[in-house]
């Protein structure tokens, strides 16, 4: 059974977020947790998805049952096949991040000598 846009983009969010959040923590023993109640708050509030809250529910169910996220103790984590899905999609869309920054760093217009404009 593939996976869907919505199910990466959320197996994506779900990964970014333990990958900056234990960034917090790299020196000590620790790893951090999130609960589904506390991540689909944190989805919705940081306006990354329009989903209601039983449609997110819904998503990471199925991902459970795929086995890309596991449900222990009332806390969500990536499995190990999660986590290389999350590697893959990274892989996948850095370079868009990569151009983003470039463009950001430095004036777009400065990358060459003549820029042609039109009248619009």
């Amino acid at each position: 059974m593939k996976t869907t846009k919505v199910q990466k983009y959320i197996l994506y969010a779900l990964g970014k977020w333990f990958e900056e959040a234990n960034k917090k923590i790299k020196d000590r023993p620790l790893a951090v947790s999130i609960s589904k109640v506390t991540f689909i708050s944190l989805v919705k509030k940081a306006d990354i998805a329009k989903k209601q809250d039983r449609a997110l529910y819904k998503n990471l169910e199925i991902l459970e049952k795929k086995k890309f996220v596991s449900y222990k103790n009332k806390e969500l984590e990536l499995t190990e096949k999660g986590a290389r899905l999350f590697k893959e999609i990274e892989k996948y869309i850095q370079p868009y991040f990569k151009l983003i920054k470039k463009l950001e760093e430095k004036d777009p217009m400065s990358y060459t000598k003549k820029i042609q404009t039109v009248l619009r």
